[in-house]
């Protein structure tokens, strides 16, 4: 994993553009901040998404009994799709052991959980190991992870994903929709600093675990919408030039250049069924929070 990490982490600094992957902001330390984001008012995403669930879960089918999450953190959100469903059994897909101890620890009275370490395609086939193909499987992939994929990334994913479904299958996706700009980037860049610190903690961590010698008081959060790609980008600015090393690997600084951290990608609720119908599945139907604009989706899989 180290040598994965450093690896990336040459081959980002080492582009035009330099750039990070946004699944490193999620160490102990990073987790612990986005914990602290999802509660700050500016940033209504996770509330939303959690108070649609409760709410569609009564208008899911009741015939599924197997449900996998992908990404599954905590768990919380998933308990009232849980409830609603007779006897389920429940695969949390997740690379964090902390994760899914959570999930074990809070679901365990609603569900039969089965932990599954692992990535996403990797976790998902191995939750359909334990699966009877006769069965259908509901996957969730709630919350807005969907929205770091760029487009062409998103459309592999989504047809893989297809592609490792069975008829009968189905998945509950989240989107984040498109909101007015100051609120969109008030999430992404909070008067309290907290995503800012969330942010800067990856150089953070490189420095950690690495051995880099980042200065993060040189270095200053922002956050920029692209119009044209519906995209909340996060980027880390050097104030000064500067010349950063870790290890034998070296990369220079001028004054004002970003390290691109994250993409967040907002949808139009009109293009979601276009999405679900490109990717191979049957756009069944869409639920949308009116406090903040997010969608959940549901998504089928039709006979061969």
């Amino acid at each position: 994993m180290k040598c994965q990490f450093a690896e990336d982490v040459r081959a980002g600094l080492s582009r035009t553009q330099k750039e990070l992957p946004s699944k490193y902001l999620y160490d102990a330390v990073g987790s612990a901040l986005f914990e602290a984001i999802t509660v700050l008012p500016e940033y209504g995403l996770t509330r939303a998404d959690a108070h649609l669930l409760q709410l569609l879960a009564p208008e899911l089918p009741r015939h599924f009994r197997a449900v996998a999450e992908l990404g599954c953190g905590t768990g919380h959100k998933v308990k009232p799709i849980l409830r609603h469903l007779q006897n389920p059994r429940y695969f949390p897909i997740d690379l964090s052991e902390t994760a899914l101890a959570l999930c074990v620890t809070e679901l365990s009275a609603v569900a039969q959980v089965t932990a599954v370490r692992d990535t996403y395609m990797a976790g998902l086939r191995a939750a359909q190991a334990q699966v009877d193909p006769r069965e259908p499987l509901l996957v969730l992939f709630i919350g807005s992870t969907i929205g770091n994929f760029e487009q062409e990334e998103r459309g592999q994913f989504l047809g893989e994903l297809r592609r490792l479904l069975r008829p009968g299958d189905a998945l509950l996706l989240g989107c984040d929709l498109v909101k007015p700009l100051e609120t969109m980037l008030e999430a992404y860049d909070d008067p309290a600093g907290v995503t800012a610190a969330f942010n800067l903690n990856l150089l953070g961590r490189i420095n950690r675990e690495l051995g880099a010698d980042f200065v993060l008081r040189q270095f200053s959060h922002e956050a920029r919408f692209d119009p044209a790609e519906n995209r909340i980008e996060m980027h880390l600015r050097s104030l000064v030039p500067q010349r950063v090393r870790m290890g034998e690997f070296a990369c220079e600084f001028v004054e004002g250049e970003t390290i691109w951290t994250e993409s967040s990608h907002k949808f139009r609720e009109e293009c979601i069924p276009t999405l679900a119908q490109t990717a191979g599945f049957t756009f069944v139907r869409q639920w949308i929070a009116p406090e903040w604009r997010f969608s959940e989706s549901l998504w089928t899989v039709s006979g061969k």
